[in-house]
């Protein structure tokens, strides 16, 4: 009969003793929370992703294009833009490098010069519109083009008009117009 005790006593011992340990492990193990804060901050950028060339073909001074003639117009330029989704920006035109004497940035006077005769220039301008260039495309924010961002590449239509009357040489003509995009 005693090692029957023994065996329940060291039985009830073991027992108690793992009980123990798995309570007052419990009891030693604490816990705490708090707040960790995430935080990202958008800032609106743009890109220029290309442009089209405004190509106006074929000007002739001497019957389509004279003095009685029509303007030459195209709308086959374009710039792509790339901005931040929801976020505002204008697009701008500079004067061009060949600009003509009183340009300015509100009211650009575009020149295309001859390759051969560099002293030769056709006139002409860029728009917003292709309704007679009713709206010049400018160099400021006031004449420049206001776009919204949409996260991917977007695309606006340069249209361009050279006046009819301009009694320059044979020659090919062309310019150079910086594009910016503020935003």
């Amino acid at each position: 009969m005693q090692t029957k005790t023994r065996f329940t006593r060291s039985t009830v011992a073991a027992a108690l003793i793992a009980a123990f340990a798995a309570v007052s492990g419990t009891a030693i193990a604490g816990t705490d929370t708090d707040n960790l804060s995430v935080s990202a901050t958008v800032t609106a950028s743009c890109t220029v992703d290309s442009t089209t060339e405004v190509a106006f073909g074929t000007y002739d001074p001497v019957a389509d294009n004279a003095s009685t003639g029509i303007d030459l117009t195209t709308s086959s330029g374009a710039i792509a833009t790339t901005c931040t989704n929801g976020s505002s920006a204008t697009i701008t035109l500079g004067q061009g490098a060949n600009s003509d004497t009183g340009s300015t940035d509100t009211a650009p006077l575009r020149r295309m010069v001859g390759a051969t005769n560099t002293d030769e220039y056709l006139s002409y301008s860029l728009c917003q519109d292709s309704t007679a260039c009713a709206t010049v495309w400018g160099n400021d924010a006031g004449t420049g083009q206001v776009v919204t961002g949409t996260g991917a590449s977007d695309s606006v239509v340069v249209y361009g008009s050279a006046p009819k009357g301009q009694n320059v040489k044979a020659d090919t003509y062309s310019d150079t117009v910086l594009v910016t995009v503020t935003f």
